[in-house]
């Protein structure tokens, strides 16, 4: 056949009956991803937060003060608010009822009419309808006008018209729904990941009380579980409670509120002893992790407001380099929170605010009100100014190690670690990277490995705890700089000195892998936090990974099983104890990944037909910001608790 021939045969083949239209919700549950962001774990727990959204909306707009959130026994969830409740009359132009608009049509809601809400969460309006479509089942109850209605679906088509049920003498909206196990991987929440969500709005929207309680069934605790969010005072308590494990530089956080232009803007600001910058900020309750006008109107107002303090009070006199902008926020902790009315989102992953004209707003508010602090707190101020002083002098030692690094690097040729045993592949995307614990595990792991796209870099030990370790003596420590350079990372620039060069980035697989023990696992999270604070850029961008080798090789005769965890374990022994005895049976417990041979190694854990990766994400960064601060942080009682209340799921999820 010939080329002609073949498109000719093409063209008879797509006609107008080929073009597929989708009605109502159909588009949603057809690409579900292009709507809640992916399938799995995170976007069945964004369903909650489109339906949660509605209510904080209400709640911003001064007409709900309580929401509840349910996790009921089958895995569904409601949420109830005491709102004004969604409208239920008759839509002009639908012909139908206004809940049954909301509930069915993308695009429909409150929040594109001004005369509603005069800023929203939800970004394009489809939160609740989403959720509707993405659900096996949804019923919404209005309580409203004195009467209950109800509406019921089924995978977003309704099942009957709005229909009053009887009377009420509250207002309010309450969404419950099961997602659709058809479409999701998985139904079951977790009770971590919306708490972290739920505590994160209240201290968002100081005043609003926030139930989340968990009626599904457990083993070793009570059947119901409930905890309520509240925050009286908003960004301060969230600034206290992010930086509860680090030790304060002044006694309560700098609280900063203003409005200009219709713009409300809200910011917190703490100093502590540590040497890592950890700035948050939000968007109408958006986490914007990339940034925007937001941030940069308070990094500018920050900067020359504390430089201008500075030299005036002359504690800059004896200095003998410049000050950058990265030394006034070394040791920082800060929450930035704004309110806009038309947000317009860009980068990546659409959390980048780009609107021009909120960052002169929040510029002026930082400025005016942070120079009223420092005039008004002599004591602070000079305490600020001093912390300011040790990070100069600390990132001018920090350049100087990591130039010295570098040049090295140039001197020795190729610049990589003497213990690197590279691949062969150079397309960096097809290229993975094992940082194994010990020279022992490294040995097996090389013999083991697949060279042609597997490279070992063994780590000695326990890597740094960069969490309480000057930015120099980072730089220095000899394991770390063996990972910058095998990784073909280099760190600072002019502008900034801690951001990544990725241009030479050398592998789009970095694979942690230690033993399956406590050790391990503390070596792991020492690794994790180094990348967490130093190359964050790498988990985002879903570079990091972890191995998950066995817990256990299962012997009866010659036959031979793996088993990854406990549970595992019992129940393979109890299905080769047919006779009610362990007799034949032979357990071999893997204390390290030095006690299995290459092959095994291979088999288990890093061969890409049979393994199982972690991939790192973080869900929420401020609450990872928390749980690393308070792990590898100098305070016991709350490390002790939280590995008490954690260790039985052996995680290490950020």
């Amino acid at each position: 056949m010939t080329e002609k021939e073949k498109r000719d045969l093409a063209n008879s083949q797509y006609t107008a009956s080929n073009i597929q239209v989708l009605e109502g919700l159909e588009a949603v549950r057809k690409r579900p991803a292009m709507y809640i962001g992916d399938i799995g774990e995170r976007g069945l727990h964004h369903l909650v937060y489109e339906v949660v959204d509605n209510s904080i909306d209400e709640a911003m707009g001064g007409y709900c003060d309580r929401i509840e959130v349910i996790i009921q026994k089958d895995n569904s969830i409601s949420v109830l608010d005491n709102g004004r409740g969604i409208p239920t009359g008759i839509h002009e132009k639908e012909g139908r009822s206004a809940l049954e608009v909301v509930m069915t049509v993308l695009h429909a809601g409150g929040k594109f009419d001004k005369g509603s809400y005069k800023v929203s969460g939800g970004l394009h309006g489809v939160g609740v309808s989403c959720v509707n479509a993405l659900s096996s089942q949804l019923k919404a109850e209005v309580y409203r006008d004195g009467s209950h209605f109800i509406q019921e679906y089924e995978c977003g088509k309704p099942l009957y018209d709005v229909k009053p049920i009887g009377t009420s003498e509250i207002n309010g909206t309450r969404i419950t729904f099961k997602p659709d196990g058809s479409i999701f991987q998985s139904t079951v929440y977790e009770y971590s990941i919306l708490a972290s969500r739920m505590r994160e709005l209240a201290f968002l929207n100081k005043g609003i009380t926030i139930t989340l309680t968990d009626e599904r069934e457990r083993d070793d605790e009570e059947s119901t579980k409930t905890e309520t969010f509240f925050s009286e005072n908003g960004l301060p308590d969230f600034i206290m409670y992010l930086d509860e494990n680090r030790e304060k530089l002044i006694p309560f956080p700098i609280a900063i509120e203003g409005e200009r232009n219709d713009v409300p803007v809200e910011i917190a600001i703490q100093y502590n002893t540590s040497f890592a910058e950890n700035l948050h900020s939000y968007v109408n309750n958006i986490s914007t992790h990339e940034g925007g006008t937001h941030l940069a109107g308070f990094r500018r107002g920050l900067t020359r407001t504390l430089k201008s303090y500075a030299e005036k009070s002359g504690m800059l006199a004896k200095l003998k380099f410049d000050i950058s902008g990265d030394d006034f926020r070394e040791g920082m902790t800060a929450i930035i929170s704004v309110k806009v009315p038309e947000p317009q989102f860009e980068g990546q992953t659409k959390t980048k605010l780009g609107n021009n004209e909120v960052m002169g707003v929040v510029d002026q508010i930082v400025s005016e009100h942070l120079s009223n602090y420092l005039e008004e707190n002599p004591k602070e101020a000079k305490t600020i100014v001093n912390k300011v002083i040790l990070a100069a002098t600390a990132r001018h030692a920090a350049r100087k190690a990591r130039e010295l690094v570098q040049r090295k690097s140039v001197l020795m040729g190729s610049g990589l670690p003497g213990k690197l045993s590279d691949c062969s592949e150079r397309d960096p995307a097809l290229a993975e990277i094992y940082l194994v614990e010990g020279d022992s595990a490294g040995g097996t792991a090389k013999q083991g490995r697949d060279r042609r796209f597997q490279a070992i870099l063994p780590l000695r030990g326990k890597i740094l705890n960069v969490e309480k370790a000057m930015p120099h003596r980072i730089f220095e420590n000899e394991e770390i700089k063996n990972i910058f350079t095998a990784l073909g990372i280099t760190i600072g620039t002019d502008e900034d000195s801690k951001a990544l060069n990725l241009d030479k980035l050398r592998y789009h697989k970095v694979v942690i892998m230690t033993d399956a023990d406590i050790d391990g696992s503390h070596i792991a999270t020492l690794i994790l936090t180094f990348f967490f604070r130093y190359m964050n850029e790498l988990i985002e961008r879903g570079y990091v990974y972890i191995a998950t080798p066995p817990l256990y090789l299962i012997r009866k005769g010659k036959t031979e099983k793996y088993c990854w965890t406990e549970d595992d374990r019992e129940k393979l022994v109890k299905e080769w104890s047919s006779d009610g005895t362990e007799k034949g049976i032979h357990i071999q417990r893997y204390k390290g990944l030095g006690e299995m041979n290459a092959e095994q190694l291979w088999s288990t854990t890093m061969d890409p037909a049979y393994r199982t990766l972690r991939q790192v994400t973080i869900e929420n960064g401020v609450e990872a910001d928390h749980v690393f601060s308070m792990l590898m942080g100098d305070e016991v009682p709350p490390r002790r608790e939280f590995i008490e209340a954690n260790a039985k799921y052996a995680r290490i999820d950020v």
